[in-house]
């Protein structure tokens, strides 16, 4: 089973820096925090980016 990644929403900023790295994975919500939309938009090695990019770090693999 491959990897999912989802988003701590509790923790999310909003910053939508994820977003503006991976736009095909991540949105911002109507809460304006960030979620995952489509699990298989781009690959690991980008949404790893994201995963290593975010300021507080809400962005998990499971």
């Amino acid at each position: 089973m491959a990897a999912e990644v989802y988003v701590d929403q509790q923790v999310c900023i909003g910053c939508g820096l994820c977003m503006s790295i991976v736009p095909e994975v991540f949105r911002l919500n109507d809460a304006g925090v960030s979620e995952v939309f489509d699990q298989n938009g781009a690959g690991e090695a980008k949404i790893q980016e994201a995963i290593d990019s975010c300021p507080v770090n809400c962005i998990h693999w499971r």
